[in-house]
């Protein structure tokens, strides 16, 4: 009987154990990573970083974008809403918003005002288009409020976005090299944040310059250095070693953005909101979202073949590492729940393909727009083109009336024209996308990150391996899976040990958040869960 009673208790405490919620959920986006950094670089990886999370959590290695563009600022609202631009709002970094009549930039708020002084621009930022809740809003409502909420990272929007409307705080990195807010979160920003604006830690990685960590046989995953697929950092020659402080004295604080140290000030500054927030201390669980940017800034500049590039992935696995080891003596291991990620991959550069004979090339934006204006000038006699960007073509609606054009007609007549550019695949109307029967794959992904109050009157798709983008460095934004493909790890709390090849989709990450905490949905998400870590 008392045998009995002993496992009915063992049960019964088992059961309340799993019940239970970790006491801090931090998310970790790394921007512009793509799955195959986890498998190219991993021979020079440590042990207690990338391969910590990968050989003791569980891993996706098949974790896809579902919707065009694959931009940041979507990234970070479909991992955190788990839903698509075409419901979250939240349609590019920024965009010209048909409704308006202007250009729009994803977390601007005139309304706002920055709580750093000498800051006025950038500080002026809050969530108010995004236009769905988070799982971080989600986990506020269900814990009364009591759950702390803080985003930080390099970029207003990949701070802002994850931790969405009823976050406690947000803090973003400014080019005066201090870490700051908006009024939307509070009348003063945090003594301990001043605090450490003050220390001015990022003159240390300046002074220090930039070198490779390792011997530079070590970098045979990468093209050599200053290759011509490289563009310049900061102004500088792509060489190393890099004088941070020159680049420093030329420009501000900013310069730091591009190059590994973004990531190692991002993660100090992590600890400390740790530490001065409590996060992780009582029984109302906690929430940071962590995002790392320089990995962006780095692959844009110089792109994914780059030995800066793999420097900076090497570096970023022993932040990562350290972190992890922070996290074990302050929440305590068990405690916590981590999963990292990322908002969007990256294209090769065309250049470097095409010279190895794959028939591709680049083409400048710019170059897209006068060859429209030209043609728009030479068919109809106006230019009608209102607007290209973001893959999205804008009519002018008032000169087609005042020329008495038929918007139908011109919209063919422009989608014939683009379908003789060499970049391009295929041209959709709104009609066609909003028609949507999901039986065509990329069509799918156009319609779910399409709004039609914000978005075209026609989206181009190019081919695979064009990249609207300059002849150096790289960029994304396509439904292909070179943009797509990205990692997702879930490591911690109640997460067992594994691995899946399955396809699965980014917002799927909210909703199995949700499950795995036991709170509501994000209020527009599709409830698409990864069962994979719900089991016990």
């Amino acid at each position: 009987m008392k045998k009995v009673l002993i496992l009915i208790a063992t049960i019964f405490s088992l059961l309340l154990q799993a019940q239970d919620r970790p006491k801090l959920v931090v998310g970790i986006v790394v921007d512009q990573m793509k799955m195959d950094y986890l498998y190219r670089f991993s021979n020079d990886f440590s042990a207690d970083g990338f391969k910590r999370l990968m050989n003791d959590g569980y891993v996706f290695h098949n974790m896809q974008y579902n919707y065009m563009p694959t931009f940041t600022g979507p990234g970070h609202a479909a991992i955190y809403t788990g839903t698509t631009p075409s419901t979250n709002g939240i349609v590019g970094n920024e965009w010209f918003s048909r409704k308006l009549g202007k250009e729009v930039y994803c977390t601007d708020d005139a309304n706002a005002s920055t709580l750093v002084v000498g800051t006025e621009k950038e500080g002026k930022m809050s969530p108010k288009n995004l236009l769905s809740t988070t799982i971080t809003d989600e986990l506020k409502l269900a814990t009364n409020f009591k759950g702390k909420v803080i985003g930080i990272s390099l970029k207003d929007r990949g701070a802002i976005l994850p931790a969405g409307h009823f976050a406690n705080w947000a803090f973003w990195y400014a080019k005066t090299g201090e870490f700051i807010s908006s009024d939307f979160y509070g009348k003063k920003i945090p003594d301990w944040v001043t605090e450490f604006n003050n220390e001015k830690h990022y003159m240390s990685y300046i002074n220090k310059g930039w070198e490779l960590l390792k011997p530079v046989d070590t970098y045979n995953e990468s093209l050599a250095d200053d290759n011509p697929y490289e563009g310049k950092l900061n102004g500088a020659k792509p060489v190393f070693p890099y004088n941070l402080k020159e680049m420093y004295e030329k420009n501000d604080a900013g310069i730091i953005r591009a190059t590994p140290f973004g990531n190692d000030l991002l993660e100090e500054f992590a600890k400390k909101a740790i530490e001065k927030e409590e996060l992780g201390k009582d029984d109302n669980t906690d929430f940071l979202t962590v995002s790392f940017s320089s990995t962006d800034y780095v692959g844009h500049n110089l792109g994914p073949r780059s030995m800066e590039l793999q420097d900076t992935y090497l570096r970023l696995d022993l932040t990562i590492a350290d972190f992890l080891n922070y996290l074990d003596k302050k929440v305590g291991k068990g405690n916590y729940l981590v999963f990292l990620t990322a908002d969007h991959a990256g294209a090769e550069n065309a250049k470097f393909l095409n010279d190895n004979k794959y028939n591709v090339t680049n083409v400048e934006p710019k170059e897209i727009v006068k060859a429209l204006k030209k043609f728009s000038t030479d068919t109809f006699g106006e230019d009608l083109v209102l607007n290209y960007s973001n893959f999205n073509l804008f009519f002018n609606k008032e000169l087609l009336q005042k020329k008495e054009l038929k918007l139908k007609k011109v919209k063919q007549a422009f989608k014939d024209f683009l379908m003789t550019q060499d970049q391009v695949k295929r041209v959709y109307s709104e009609e066609e996308i909003l028609a949507n029967s999901g039986n065509d794959y990329y069509l799918n992904c156009i319609a779910k990150g399409y709004d039609p109050t914000q978005d075209g009157d026609l989206v181009i798709l190019d081919k695979p391996g064009y990249i609207e983008y300059g002849p150096t460095g790289t960029s994304h934004g396509t439904p292909y899976s070179y943009d797509t493909h990205v990692p997702l790890v879930f490591y911690g709390w109640n997460i067992k040990k594994g691995e899946t090849h399955d396809r699965k989709e980014i917002t799927q990450i909210a909703p199995t958040l949700a499950q795995k905490l036991k709170i509501t949905f994000p209020n527009a998400t599709e409830a698409k869960v990864l069962t994979e870590v719900l089991e016990k």
